[in-house]
């Protein structure tokens, strides 16, 4: 039940099964569930963020075009609750799946941004 649970969802924590598996009427400890994974093959990782297209689409580009590319990123920083990094339960080779991945879509609430970037030319 453990294994075909967190296949269906690979987003299903150790509390979530320890609670299904004791409303079925079996009492397990999370060190349970995780020795019951692992010996399945699975084990638990960070949801990595999907960008696979972009990376399909500019595999030939030549190294010259780089050159006029200028590279950013921004992050959250959450001034109230947690920024926590969700975790899922997966087999080896398998963190693109889109199971195993989590969107990246920002939403509101008390938070910093912070933005940077860097070129060929050095940082901005």
């Amino acid at each position: 039940m453990i294994t075909r649970t967190v296949s269906k969802n690979p987003r299903t924590t150790r509390g979530d099964l320890v609670n299904d598996l004791q409303r079925a009427g079996t009492k397990v400890t999370k060190a349970t569930i995780s020795n019951t994974l692992r010996r399945q093959g699975l084990k638990s990782c960070s949801a990595r963020r999907a960008r696979l297209k972009f990376a399909r689409e500019h595999l030939d580009d030549p190294e010259e075009d780089w050159e006029n590319v200028i590279w950013s990123d921004e992050t959250k920083i959450e001034l109230f609750g947690k920024n926590s990094t969700r975790r899922v339960w997966r087999r080896k080779n398998a963190e693109l799946h889109p199971k195993n991945t989590i969107p990246t879509v920002k939403h509101g609430g008390g938070n910093i941004m912070l933005w940077g970037c860097f070129s060929a030319k050095g940082p901005g």
